[in-house]
């Protein structure tokens, strides 16, 4: 069930690029954090169960320098993670810092398939040198890419009187 922000004709002003990148910041410094303890936690996992002296041996052979399953493990992370803030709250912890929400046109929460487009299309929009996030500068509705594949906007959140 979406979650109503804000009544439906009320308009909200579009987030700007400084305030999405700034929140971006906050959330990669998060996400760092939690992708060292994920993989932590995968290696010692790994190693108790091939054996400590091998999976060393394997370390230093350099054979887990691109290991697919780790990699899928914490792509995943990152889009559950993402995901989770973005249909419950519409906001992310860094995006409540910088007071901007993600929402439908009507002021809902986006749904799960919403949350993947996003998620997916802002890589790309990173892999391509940022086009993607700068597009918004010349976008007659202030919308990046993201906000376009996931037919979403992100706007500015009001103080609490």
């Amino acid at each position: 069930m979406a979650r109503q922000f804000h009544p439906a004709d009320e308009l909200l002003a579009p987030a700007g690029l400084g305030r999405r990148l700034l929140a971006m910041l906050y959330d990669g410094l998060i996400c760092i954090a939690v992708l060292i303890v994920c993989t932590w936690g995968y290696t010692m996992l790994a190693a108790w169960i091939i054996g400590f002296d091998e999976y060393k041996a394997l370390a230093e052979s350099g054979s887990l320098n691109s290991d697919p399953l780790l990699t899928s493990i914490l792509f995943v992370l990152l889009f559950m993670f993402f995901g989770y803030f973005w249909t419950r709250t519409g906001q992310t912890l860094g995006m409540q810092v910088w007071r901007i929400r993600i929402e439908n046109a009507n002021g809902t929460s986006i749904r799960w398939p919403q949350a993947l487009f996003r998620f997916l299309s802002g890589w790309v929009s990173w892999f391509a040198a940022g086009l993607g996030y700068i597009w918004m500068l010349w976008d007659s509705d202030k919308r990046t890419w993201t906000d376009r594949f996931s037919e979403s906007r992100v706007v500015r959140v009001p103080k609490e009187p």
